[in-house]
């Protein structure tokens, strides 16, 4: 027989297990099906264990360093990488067991297995592709996230050609790798990986590494990470691989002209899709394009009772901006009134280090819009904090429209950049303006302060610079 629900979930990732559970708060009887692991890939293959591998990194960074600081550190640092990637998964599987708690103390049924849409609120549970059972619910929410994307002449091996999930997995740490794609996934690969001791090269097509950052942004850490050694091939693209050596040999179409590397991994990573294959999506007739399900403002598909949250209905593909999505989403149906997620006030992290956060327009994108604007920028060069801890690398950048004041966009290069963004996301949700930030006492000596400097140099009233 068919078990009943309010509300049946597709995958439980931070869009689908944070849908189910605000849904079960309101009240919902929630089932939620997953065919791997609690947590989806940013629990157990992605955001998690890649920000414990960082921080091995970013340790064997400083350990190196140490004489710096007045101590002394007998030897070169030892790199057991085994160990760094057991401690990655350690961290993984606790928060894992974490969400296996969340799904039983708020009740909510949870089944190990495929699901396939199979009719108007019904659900058909899969095991080796077969139906063994089905749900039935008048909500159906599909979370079921997405996968890296391949490039048709250099198709993932797992071998000598690399996924994200290979990488944070290895079990040993290749000698060479080049990088394809330096969005937010290759600039942290390139960034442990040459910590850990590997040659990179990293290869992006755009003038500058992170090219959906402000640009100033990615020419500065671009700068970094050639003073660490990490080769970066701008306006670059891999044409060409040969697999059948020891070694990978791919061909590059550089400005310099055509170029040949042998590496022994590549690391594809160029993007995301969607996970809609094998879903039911076609015979119910629900919209897809370009690899994602097409949804409204409250994630109602064209079908009546399907929808669809996080990485499976396209960019940005963040697991925050998914967990918001499934609680809108829930929220909607149960009757709450809610407004529309705001997409231009999403902030954006990538954790190498220096980290790099950003909220808003770009100078660019601002200037494009037909703003009027006071941009200013303070460097941690200047930053007592910065220099105390050693770190003063990158700077705050801000841009505010010169009318009225608005907070346009916040763009921080620097240690830490990833926990000072919130300021200038909460700022901007409240409506804060160039006099507000200015005029917020912020503490000294911290990092943050940078912001208020930022402001007042926007304004023309920088005492720091």
């Amino acid at each position: 027989m068919a078990q009943n629900f309010d509300l049946v979930v597709i995958g439980a990732g931070p869009g689908g297990y944070v849908a189910a559970i605000r849904a079960a708060q309101l009240g919902m009887r929630v089932a939620v099906v997953e065919k791997n692991k609690l947590g989806g890939v940013c629990l157990n293959v992605g955001c998690i264990p890649t920000k414990a591998l960082l921080k091995s990194a970013e340790i064997a960074y400083t350990v190196r360093h140490a004489q710096e600081y007045g101590l002394r550190v007998e030897g070169p640092v030892q790199v057991d990488f085994q160990a760094v990637i057991a401690r990655s998964r350690q961290v993984a599987e606790r928060m894992s067991r974490g969400v296996q708690f969340l799904m039983k103390k708020n009740k909510i049924e949870v089944f190990s297995a495929a699901a396939r849409l199979d009719g108007k609120g019904r659900v058909a549970l899969l095991r080796d592709g077969k139906p063994f059972e089905e749900l039935r619910a008048p909500h159906i929410v599909l979370a079921t996230g997405a996968r890296p994307r391949e490039l048709p002449f250099m198709r993932i091996d797992h071998r000598k050609i690399w996924d994200s999930t290979d990488a944070l997995s290895a079990s040993q740490r290749p000698d060479s790798m080049l990088i394809v794609g330096a969005g937010a996934i290759g600039v942290e690969f390139a960034y442990f990986y040459h910590m850990m001791g590997t040659r990179v090269t990293l290869v992006e097509i755009m003038p500058t590494i992170l090219p959906a950052e402000d640009e100033d942004i990615g020419r500065e850490l671009g700068k970094s990470y050639q003073k660490y050694g990490i080769e970066i091939l701008t306006e670059s693209s891999v044409t060409a691989v040969d697999t059948s050596g020891p070694k990978v040999k791919a061909t590059l179409r550089t400005p310099q002209g055509e170029r040949t590397l042998e590496v022994d991994v590549v690391l594809s990573a160029v993007g995301v899709t969607g996970n809609i294959e094998n879903l039911g999506l076609e015979e119910l007739g629900v919209r897809v394009d370009k690899g994602a399900v097409v949804v409204d403002e409250w994630y109602r598909t064209n079908v009546e009772g399907i929808y669809a949250i996080g990485d499976v209905a396209g960019p940005p593909w963040l697991a925050h901006v998914a967990s918001h999505e499934g609680i809108l989403c829930v929220e909607k149906i149960a009757g709450l009134e809610v407004e529309p997620l705001d997409y231009d006030n999403i902030p954006g992290c990538t954790y190498c280090q220096p980290q790099v956060a950003s909220v808003g327009l770009t100078e660019k994108a601002a200037r494009e819009r037909g703003y009027d604007i006071r941009v200013g920028k303070f460097p941690f060069q200047a930053s007592g904090k910065a220099a105390a801890i050693g770190h003063t690398e990158g700077f705050v950048k801000v841009i505010f429209d010169a009318r009225y004041g608005e907070w346009l966009g916040c763009h921080i290069l620097g240690w830490d950049a990833t926990e000072l963004i919130s300021e200038a996301v909460l700022a901007r949700k409240a409506e804060g303006t160039i006099h507000e930030v200015m005029r917020a006492v912020h503490p000294h000596p911290t990092l943050a302060e940078a912001i208020m400097e930022a402001a007042a140099a926007a304004a023309g009233e920088a005492i720091h610079l």
